[in-house]
């Protein structure tokens, strides 16, 4: 089977990294698509995060409040969607892992 390509919409850093990830790993299509995904987080990401670089971490809004800018949660959002889908490829580990148990109702609750 031919090696596939990453996806054009990508940053070049970002499709060096796709490359090498397939490259690395023996991936059926299902997997593809879910290092798509966490490649199009990253750059999301990182756009979000220059934007908070060039334009700062908060703006006034029209009452004269500080307000968070949206690009904070995107790149919260980018970081957490990234990491778990890498999770999810399990990438880092040489064997399988023991998926997570659901949580319960009482998950979370102090006895």
């Amino acid at each position: 089977m031919a090696t596939p390509k990453p996806p054009d919409h990508l940053r070049a850093a970002t499709k060096r990294w796709w490359r090498s990830v397939v490259d690395d790993f023996d991936l059926e299509a299902h997997h593809l698509r879910l290092l798509t995904r966490a490649a199009e987080a990253w750059d999301r990401g990182e756009e979000a995060r220059e934007a908070v670089a060039q334009h700062g971490l908060v703006y006034t809004d029209r009452f004269g409040a500080p307000r968070a800018r949206p690009e904070v949660a995107v790149e919260r959002d980018s970081r957490t969607g990234f990491a778990r889908l890498l999770r999810e490829l399990s990438l880092d580990v040489d064997t399988p892992e023991t998926p997570r148990p659901p949580r319960t109702a009482d998950y979370g609750s102090r006895r």
